[in-house]
């Protein structure tokens, strides 16, 4: 869409459509999504095309609820999906109202792509197929699901590598909805077809919901990092302010003789992951939709108990799928998009498959079945924009509540370390969660060592693995006028130049 004139955000609505087709494991237009979009004239603004909690909630033993267990291999984690997970999904809404305040092309010629691949099929790459395989037993819980993304040879299975990916059901939702808008989606054919099997199965989404959805333009968490300046995203989503509590953090501390890979530094991150998660759950979770949550949370009377954990160990002084685009008229755009793990299933006729969006534990800290109807759902979804000198960074990830540690990671190896775009994404990460660290393969033995002496909760991989999230980053030199990108290679990631 560069080539063809458009901008950022036209690239970027064009490459969200295009991972609904190429990428149903990590997007659907039945999900959710953020956009910061900085435009080249300053202006910031974070458009909140995140779930929303349906208008009624049914009784728990009404619902179709179950859970699924995702074994990563060296780690699990537990999802529920069923009829009863699914909330009323914003990214379809977001798509068109991104499109309509930012775009310069027709949303007919943004599709082209995804429609094109939906039709002729795309062949299923190792990659895709491992995460086919992690989610299998939500590709296959229904009928539906089965019949649109089984194996034509392993019965029983989702498609396997090397097979091909034929979705012609959902090319022609997609056409239609170039040319209808999202009317079609929210209070036409296509939203009936949506909630018709939910509302008799077990499902709180009614066409009251999609009817009453509206995307929320929001005012972007603002944040002075040492010499650069980060745009994040706001609460009710969690992911934005709990990488500001980090960085806060990491702010106080001095990090210029250390080496980002080393035992000193790698064991004060760990130590900074398990304080912020600490502040999450005494002064955080629950209070989400306060208006002056992010005052108080990131406030230096909170962050100073928290730093004299710090402060005996450490030298102080006085911090689903995503695509990052930028344009040569400065405009960048950085978006993340889920739908959760899905619900399992598809509704007929449209090649949708809904979220579930309601049994994900990362956002409901508090539990299941208590959440307060028609409310944004909080996300760890957490795109990001930076600018330093005359450089500006879009930066975001997937990877579930390892988002918000990833993408702390990742803005630190680029603004304290100088690390280049691949390095910072691609080199090893860790993660904590519960009193658990868990450390990516690629650290040296003796900074294993340090962190498995300092921890006593310690879990090795082997390797890297798409569970310490996928951050993809675009780095624009305005004055140079030259550009580099970064895709993490744990999701298959990409970057690529168009002159």
């Amino acid at each position: 869409m560069l080539e063809a004139g458009g901008n950022a955000f036209d690239a970027v609505v064009a490459a969200s459509w295009a991972a609904c087709v190429a990428e149903p494991v990590l997007a659907s237009l039945g999900g959710a999504g953020f956009l910061m979009a900085r435009q080249g004239s300053g202006q910031a603004t974070l458009f909140d095309c995140g779930a929303q909690t349906p208008l009624v909630r049914r009784a728990a033993g009404e619902t179709e609820f179950m859970p699924v267990t995702v074994e990563f291999g060296t780690a699990s984690q537990q999802f529920h999906v069923g009829l009863g997970s699914v909330a009323t999904p914003g990214l379809v809404q977001g798509l068109f109202h991104i499109h309509r305040e930012l775009c310069s092309l027709p949303m007919t010629q943004l599709v082209e792509p995804a429609v094109r691949w939906a039709r002729r099929g795309l062949e299923v790459l190792p990659l895709q197929a491992y995460l086919f395989n992690l989610v299998a037993p939500i590709f296959t819980f229904s009928a539906e699901a089965r019949r649109v993304y089984g194996s034509p040879t392993v019965a029983g299975k989702p498609v396997q590598a090397g097979e091909r990916l034929i979705l012609p059901e959902l090319a022609d939702s997609i056409e239609a909805l170039a040319r209808e808008g999202a009317e079609l989606f929210y209070r036409g054919d296509m939203g009936r077809a949506l909630v018709a099997a939910g509302t008799g199965g077990g499902g709180h989404l009614t066409l009251d919901d999609l009817e009453a959805y509206q995307v929320e333009p929001r005012e972007p968490l603002r944040l002075a990092y040492r010499d650069a300046e980060l745009w994040l995203n706001p609460p009710p989503s969690s992911g934005g302010i709990l990488v500001a509590f980090g960085l806060k953090l990491l702010e106080a501390c001095e990090l210029s003789q250390l080496d980002w890979a080393g035992e000193q530094f790698q064991t004060l991150l760990a130590r900074i992951l398990e304080q912020t998660g600490l502040a999450r759950a005494a002064g955080y979770d629950g209070r989400e939709q306060e208006p002056e949550v992010v005052e108080a949370f990131l406030a230096d009377a909170n962050l100073a108990g928290y730093l004299s954990d710090l402060a005996h160990q450490f030298p102080q002084t006085s911090g689903t799928t995503h695509i990052s685009v930028g344009d040569r008229d400065g405009n960048v755009a950085s978006l993340t998009i889920t739908n959760g793990e899905g619900c399992g299933y598809v509704a007929p006729g449209v090649g949708v498959m809904l979220n579930n969006m309601l049994g994900e534990q990362d956002v409901h800290p508090q539990g299941f079945h208590c959440w307060e109807p028609n409310t944004r759902i909080s996300s760890m979804m957490a795109p990001a924009v930076a600018t330093r000198g005359g450089t500006t960074i879009a930066v975001g990830s997937g990877g579930s509540n390892r988002i918000r540690t990833c993408l702390l990671q990742v803005l630190v190896k680029l603004i304290d370390f100088g690390l280049s775009g691949d390095q910072a994404v691609n080199s090893s990460r860790i993660h904590m969660e519960d009193g658990l660290l868990s450390i990516e393969g690629g650290f040296a033995p003796q900074t294993v060592a340090a962190l498995r002496e300092a921890f006593t909760e310690v879990e090795l991989w082997p390797e890297r693995n798409l569970f310490f999230g996928g951050a993809h980053v675009v780095i624009h030199d305005r004055q140079r006028g030259e550009f580099e990108g970064a895709g993490d290679e744990r999701r298959g990631g990409v970057a690529l130049i168009v002159d």
